[in-house]
């Protein structure tokens, strides 16, 4: 197959979205991706579609792969996305990843590190890829879960929460705290810091943001917890409530508090009719929150494997 190479434009989010679905299809079961997602990794933070971006065509024209690096904090840490047509957009996986990572050292010279780590996750099955990404360099480093639970019969109102501990949605004067208890609280895991300006930009450009559904615990009137809402995971039709950060500070853990705020969260996605909620979570985890999700009811749907390699600036 002889495949060409361009730089996508806004115009193709419909046929991308409809190339990356049939990869989620063969990869996991499910679609889990939006159109809104598709323009959010085009135009995200750190992120230029005519510069960092690639799809690959096959001989009629038709999309089969994109390539793009996700990087919203600017950090040292990049995230190399390679999307194909499952079976026919295979042979695009290579050039494509070449593509990216040829331009990870000009983005590590853009933000200003010398070294550079990028990532990249593959379903376990996905044996083509992972090879793919062997010969690239990148070695394994963890897994993620995509976990998710049905909200049937799951209430509208929570149930009260903890004694000591009250619970409420976040309002806007409340977003410093959370920010900080959510930065506090992941201090110990592999969780990127990000300032409290550039946190407020990154989900200021999501879609489908509420803060009706985000939730902050208090012990004693202490700010000791926080979920972060995303809108939907990656549901077209809307019926997904999605967990995108939940914190706890080290001194209020094993006290209920981060299961209230789940309950919480459950109980506003259910009032919406949402059918699901869901959340990824890193099973490196040193705090195992994998297994206060399992307790409320959440399930993972598949895992992913994540590798890393690292890019380096040469002086001179």
């Amino acid at each position: 197959m002889t495949l060409t190479f361009r730089r996508p434009t806004l115009d193709d989010m419909p046929a991308i979205l409809e190339m990356v679905h049939a990869s989620d299809i063969a990869a996991t079961g499910e679609p889990d991706f939006t159109l809104d997602e598709v323009r959010e990794e085009l135009t995200g933070p750190n992120t230029d579609m005519t510069r960092d971006s690639w799809l690959a065509l096959d001989e009629s024209g038709r999309i089969v792969g994109w390539a793009y690096p996700r990087n919203p904090t600017g950090k040292a840490r990049d995230f190399a996305e390679v999307y194909v047509w499952p079976g026919a957009g295979e042979p695009a996986q290579r050039p494509l990843l070449s593509l990216l990572m040829g331009r990870m050292t000009e983005r590590a010279a853009a933000l200003g590190h010398q070294v550079y780590e990028v990532r990249a996750a593959a379903i376990p099955t996905e044996k083509a890829w992972i090879d793919v990404l062997s010969e690239a360099g990148f070695l394994f480093l963890k897994q993620h879960a995509r976990m998710q639970m049905s909200l049937d019969g799951v209430a509208p109102v929570p149930p009260e929460p903890p004694a000591g501990v009250t619970v409420r949605p976040v309002r806007e004067e409340d977003l410093p705290s959370v920010h900080a208890v959510i930065e506090e609280a992941f201090q110990d895991s592999d969780h990127p810091a990000l300032a409290y300006p550039d946190w407020r930009e990154q989900f200021g450009a999501e879609t489908g943001i509420d803060l009706a559904e985000w939730f902050v615990a208090e012990v004693d009137g202490v700010p000791a917890g926080a979920l972060q809402s995303g809108g939907t995971g990656g549901s077209e039709d809307n019926d997904e409530g999605w967990v995108k950060n939940l914190g706890v500070l080290r001194p209020y853990r094993r006290r209920g508090v981060g299961e209230a705020l789940l309950r919480h969260a459950f109980a506003a996605y259910a009032a919406k009719g949402r059918a699901k909620a869901g959340l990824g979570v890193d099973l490196a985890n040193p705090t195992d929150a994998a297994s206060l999700y399992l307790k409320v009811g959440l399930e993972p749907l598949y895992r992913a494997n994540v590798y890393r390699t690292t890019v380096r600036l040469r002086l001179g």
